[in-house]
């Protein structure tokens, strides 16, 4: 079961197991993209009650993909908010206990992410480990992660908690997925007659998590026994500077860059009228601009670093332990998200190259 998959990292979970041909059950409220071998049920996480009812129409689930998120409508505030850690515990609450209790539950997989090292409030150690003490801050990952690990006990079934770095996937419609975003801002810049021009602020190294990649750890994790009870960073293996990567985007997505140009992309939203006018021109997929970007837009302006004034602290994880523990999984970020570009293009979700 992969719960959240229609979101960016269950649907790539999702695409995963199914390669593998195994029988997954999808859960979403919206239909993740289709595939072989997978069953959709859609059902709200939030309703308790539902979830008991739709889990008990269920054959007995082995392992549970938690990838389902709540957030609030302004992003970054949110991740502070007492009602979204409580709602995000409560999510998982409810399908843990359907699922467990029918004692076939052998691993969980648990998403987390650097703001477990607290990168959102503070400079962090470099590079980040995932043995260091718990960072005391008040965030919805220790509220999951006491829960799972008291389940855990319960019903003996092993886990794995994952924390990448910013996960980048051709998944349209959600909260932080950034390729779509950047194929939006190109294509409205270049029917405007305007450069693609890196919109955010001064340079700093990053690193970056392909969702394949993540999809295929997950699916790895679930019978490899050294990810049982274990938590694992995990990053593409390279870092990246967006403005040195940024004429790379620019050629695969077909248009000119320009010289920095700081614009927020939080305003994206504005620009509706100009994204029909694309729409219609390059014969895409009817997909409005809001449909197609979720809350990415405003998680641009956090990643692009909009508005900084210096750059921000390093926020670096290391890999080593994945890696010792037996995935050894990497791809070069350029190349990554030149073939996310050309995926959406080929689905016809942004204009061709």
């Amino acid at each position: 079961m992969v719960a959240g998959a229609s979101g960016l990292v269950g649907e790539a979970a999702t695409l995963a197991f199914a390669a593998r041909c195994e029988p997954v059950i999808a859960v979403s409220r919206r239909p993740p993209r289709a595939a072989d071998g997978v069953r959709h049920v859609a059902v709200d996480l939030t309703d308790a009650d539902a979830v008991l009812a739709a889990v008990a129409g269920l054959p007995p689930v082995t392992h549970l993909v938690y990838a389902a998120l709540y957030e609030k409508p302004d992003l970054v505030a949110g991740w502070r908010d007492p009602d979204q850690m409580a709602t995000n515990r409560a999510m998982l609450d409810a399908l843990l206990t359907a699922v467990a209790g029918r004692g076939a539950l052998a691993h969980v997989s648990l998403m987390q992410g650097t703001k477990a090292y607290g990168v959102h409030l503070r400079p962090i150690a470099v590079p980040a480990r995932e043995g260091a003490p718990r960072h005391a801050h008040d965030n919805f990952y220790w509220l999951q992660e006491d829960l799972l690990r008291e389940r855990a006990a319960e019903h003996g079934f092993a886990f794995t908690i994952w924390r990448p770095q910013v996960v980048f996937g051709e998944t349209v419609g959600v909260a932080m997925n950034l390729v779509p975003a950047l194929g939006a801002y190109a294509a409205i810049r270049r029917e405007e007659g305007r450069p693609f021009s890196f919109p955010g602020g001064p340079p700093y190294v990053l690193e970056a998590t392909d969702a394949r990649l993540l999809g295929r750890a997950l699916a790895w994790a679930s019978g490899a026994g050294a990810a049982a009870n274990q938590t694992f960073n995990i990053t593409n293996g390279d870092v990246f500077v967006w403005h040195n990567v940024w004429p790379a985007i620019a050629d695969a997505l077909g248009v000119e860059p320009g010289q920095p140009e700081r614009h927020s992309l939080a305003s994206l939203p504005e620009k509706a009228d100009v994204w029909e006018r694309v729409v219609a021109r390059h014969n895409l997929e009817p997909t409005s601009l809001p449909a197609l970007l979720g809350a990415s837009h405003l998680y641009a302006d956090f990643a692009f670093a909009t508005g900084a004034s210096r750059p921000p602290q390093p926020a670096l994880v290391s890999t080593i332990k994945l890696r010792q523990a037996g995935f050894h999984e990497c791809i070069d970020t350029e190349i990554m998200l030149r073939e996310l570009i050309a995926a959406l293009q080929e689905r016809r979700i942004i204009p061709p190259r």
